[in-house]
């Protein structure tokens, strides 16, 4: 098995991201036990580019899709479809979160915005174009929990980031036999580069209960 670092992560880059609004009818699955939000009959997915550098505890490219999603009356985020290009990072995506993690390739240019494609041997998954506009001031904050399915349940993770942000105008392609073939369809809503970002995904072990004698008189002072 691929080792990787136990969670939680620490990870920083830079993130080019996208939202739509898509028919419910064509949302890609979430995970079982979860529902999609609807807004007037459509969900609301995003869509990103992401290069992992600087202090992360690893470093790799990344593009994701996800789909906001209610756990119960909970709002949760679903990745439903993800590519990387290291294996240590999807080994560890899928034992520790059950994100379903698959490699692909990647080529990156930032010397004017971002442009990007990611492809298998099979096809082009996407290409994107991001020109950055107007920086909203301050770095902000963002925090939320990612729900998967894992060994037959649910596993759900939190998330807490901060980054300077940038408006952005985006373009999206994606091939029409490939699985993201819905963001090449209709352009975003909205776009966004979170530059310089710092994450803190997943959660810390528990610590383990203390045993032996001296516990148990602590408990039974405790108690008294």
């Amino acid at each position: 098995m691929t080792p990787y670092p136990e969670e939680p992560w620490h990870l920083a880059g830079q993130m080019y991201l996208s939202l739509w609004l898509v028919p419910t009818r064509e949302l890609p699955r979430v995970a079982e036990g979860t529902r999609p939000v609807a807004i007037a009959g459509r969900g609301v997915v995003a869509a990103a580019w992401v290069v992992y550098e600087n202090d992360s505890v690893l470093h790799y490219n990344e593009l994701l899709r996800a789909v906001l999603v209610r756990d119960g009356r909970r709002p949760r985020v679903c990745i439903t479809d993800i590519w990387v290009d290291s294996a240590a990072s999807m080994a560890g995506g899928r034992q520790l979160w059950g994100i379903p993690k698959e490699m692909a390739d990647f080529d990156i240019d930032r010397t004017a915005g971002v442009r990007a494609a990611a492809a298998t041997e099979e096809y082009v998954l996407a290409t994107a174009a991001f020109e950055p506009g107007r920086r909203i001031p301050g770095r902000w904050p963002l925090t939320y929990r990612v729900t998967q399915t894992l060994d037959g349940g649910l596993k759900t993770s939190s998330v807490r980031s901060r980054s300077t942000v940038r408006t952005a105008r985006a373009r999206w392609t994606a091939q029409e036999s490939g699985p993201l073939r819905e963001l090449g369809r209709r352009p975003p809503l909205f776009s966004l580069t979170l530059n310089d970002f710092t994450i803190r995904f997943g959660d810390a072990a528990p610590a383990p209960a203390p045993s032996g004698p001296s516990s148990a008189q602590d408990r039974g002072r405790g108690s008294a």
